[in-house]
């Protein structure tokens, strides 16, 4: 077998996978974020694709193979090209054409779309591809996990209307699941952005674990689960009966925000803070709950400035930065995630300092009010018929009795706030959780977003031209190779789900006797007849280094061979999930081993109940 087992982690290990499959001899780092496969591992990456395939099938897909390499021209049609910054590799051919490698391929498979199908008669359908993507991701990490260069299996289906759409995105998600739960990796199915890939709504496939980047908000009353980019919470009406019971708590409760200053409900008043430029000190200072201040952030856009038709709008990369000023609860913290939606900018970012002062903002003071130049988002959690404590925009002082609406105008009103833990469940009520997750697959509804853009259309029965309804679906073959293992590996290595192993069965021989290897290399020569997947381990290498690597390689089934066992014409049988072996006759060998294979296949089966230890 190609490759080395290593008995230390790795210095560039980051993640109990990434440390298990470097140690296992399954991947070689080629440069940050790009790996070889080495023999093992693409054994198992060719299983993951083929439970895709199968997958997909059955709900109707059909494989296709489309280019790594598109012309850029496809990008500019959708407007992608514009919007979607350093991450995707832009060059030009020998010919000056511009070309990009390709980070996903919505553009090209609406132009297969858009010569193919162009009556009601060809909808709906779906063709997938399981296809290598590049990324130029700025921070690869985790091995596997956030790489470069990747294989993806990509699906996009084309539909008439939206409530088809609707129906077939159930199919796709249910066979993500089936994919997820056949390669033993347990998944939460999460509401989540859609991101650059745009449309109405998104989820992601979770596998829940401390070590992911994301993180997700739950619920374990109702299953209500959200990326936090997009989860909310609930909004009702007691919460502003709440805040003014929270106020009549305080000194002076509502007929004074503070006995020093004697302002009365109702007035816009400018009161000294002196040295008071957080939420926690003006707020203890004037008595007053955090809920009831107004807290402003300052956020630069990229608004493109737009040139003339065709070929100035590739000059519309030059950007400036506009500030927005984002107003928001005093207790809560802004979604850039959401404010970046909310605005229908690719992303946002808080002001610099240097942005700040040219502005004229006073940080630690700021308030929209009495300001002019600068676009108001206004988050739901303040209300219009409540008063606040804002800055004034003045050092040193802030203002009382503001209302929203009343004392500065708001342009934008939405959701962007971050959701935390313990805030009320958005559909039941009970407190939210917090868990990390690492995304295995995603699912959009893209609608006529490129469709419309490309002019894929369809005529319908009564003679017009329609756009397609479009959905896509992602999942990467690595990525999920990764969850593979750190859903299923203990202290000594990689316990692989035998639908995915490498090898079902680790042959391994001790000792070097003529009866021990003739012995094994009949079982072999039978099994591999059979079709048995045997890994068959004959080293001249001491017992302990055999059995350390088996349980680092991690394969299902191991069958071990020895002069002592032979003693008692037996061989030993051991399940890697289980903690001892046990003796077998070799005439009893075959069965067992047969019974085991279909047993473990058969706790991977859709069907099957899931593990106790699954979320």
């Amino acid at each position: 077998m190609f490759g080395k087992t290593l008995r230390s982690k790795p210095a560039e290990a980051e993640m109990p996978s990434h440390e298990l499959l470097l140690r296992a001899g399954m991947i070689a780092r080629l440069a940050a974020g790009i790996y070889n496969y080495m023999p093992l591992a693409w054994r198992v990456v060719r299983k993951i694709e083929n439970i895709m395939r199968e997958e997909m099938d059955a709900i109707g897909g059909q494989e296709i193979n489309m280019p790594v390499v598109h012309p850029a021209d496809l990008w500019k049609e959708s407007g992608r090209y514009f919007d979607i910054g350093p991450e995707m590799v832009r060059f030009r051919d020998r010919t000056g054409r511009d070309m990009v490698l390709a980070m996903t391929h919505e553009e090209t498979v609406t132009d297969l779309a858009r010569r193919f199908a162009g009556s009601y008669r060809d909808l709906p359908f779906m063709v997938y591809q399981i296809q290598t993507k590049f990324r130029d991701e700025p921070r690869p990490r985790g091995g596997l996990v956030r790489v470069r260069e990747f294989v993806m299996k990509d699906a996009y289906s084309f539909h008439r209307d939206a409530s088809d759409l609707d129906r077939y995105y159930e199919e796709v998600c249910a066979a993500y699941r089936n994919i997820c739960r056949r390669c033993g990796v347990p998944v939460v199915q999460v509401l989540s952005d859609v991101g650059m890939m745009g449309g109405s709504q998104a989820h992601e496939f979770m596998y829940v674990t401390p070590l992911g980047e994301d993180t997700l908000v739950l619920c374990p009353e109702c299953g209500y689960a959200a990326n936090r980019e997009v989860a909310t919470v609930a909004r009702d009406g007691l919460e502003g009966l709440q805040l003014r019971a929270e106020n009549a708590d305080h000194p002076g409760g509502r007929e004074a925000i503070s006995g020093a200053t004697g302002v009365r409900e109702g007035k816009l008043e400018k009161v000294a803070t002196p040295g008071k430029n957080t939420i926690d000190l003006v707020c203890g200072y004037l008595g007053v709950s955090p809920k009831r201040s107004i807290k402003t952030m300052v956020y630069a856009v990229h608004a493109r400035t737009e040139g003339h038709a065709g070929a100035a709008k590739e000059k519309a990369g030059s950007k400036k930065r506009e500030l927005v000023l984002v107003v928001l609860r005093g207790d809560l913290e802004v979604n850039e995630r959401k404010l970046a939606n909310l605005l229908r900018v690719g992303e946002v970012e808080p002001a610099t300092p240097e942005e700040m002062k040219e502005a004229g903002l006073v940080p630690g003071y700021m308030s929209p009010v009495g300001l002019k130049g600068f676009k108001v988002v206004a988050d739901l959690s303040l209300r219009e018929d409540e008063e606040y404590v804002a800055g004034a925009n003045e050092e040193g002082y802030h203002l009382t009795g503001v209302r929203p609406g009343r004392d500065f105008p708001v342009d934008y009103r939405g959701d962007v706030i971050v959701a935390r833990e313990g805030d009320p469940c958005p559909r039941c009520g009970k407190p939210l959780k917090w868990e990390r997750g690492i995304e295995v697959g995603n699912t959009f509804k893209l609608g006529v977003k490129y469709s419309s853009s490309m002019g894929a259309t369809f005529r319908d029965e009564d003679g017009r031209d329609k756009p397609m309804v479009m959905g896509c679906y992602g999942m990467g073959v690595g990525r999920l190779l990764a969850c593979i293992v750190e859903a299923n590996r203990d202290s000594s290595g990689i316990m692989w789900p035998i639908t995915v192993a490498p090898y079902q069965i680790h042959l391994v021989t001790l000792g070097a006797s003529p009866r021990v290897r003739e012995t094994a290399e009949a079982v072999y020569a039978r099994w591999i007849r059979e079709g048995k997947e045997v890994l068959y381990d004959d080293r001249d290498e001491s017992a302990g280094v055999k059995l350390k690597d088996a349980d680092l390689l991690g394969m299902p089934i191991r069958v071990l061979i020895s002069d002592r066992t032979l003693a008692d014409e037996q061989v030993e049988v051991k399940l890697r999930r289980d903690e001892a072996p046990k003796r077998v006759g070799l005439g009893e060998l075959d069965k067992v081993v047969s019974e085991l294979v279909a047993s473990e296949f058969e706790r991977f089966s859709v069907g099957a109940s899931r593990p106790a230890a699954e979320y």
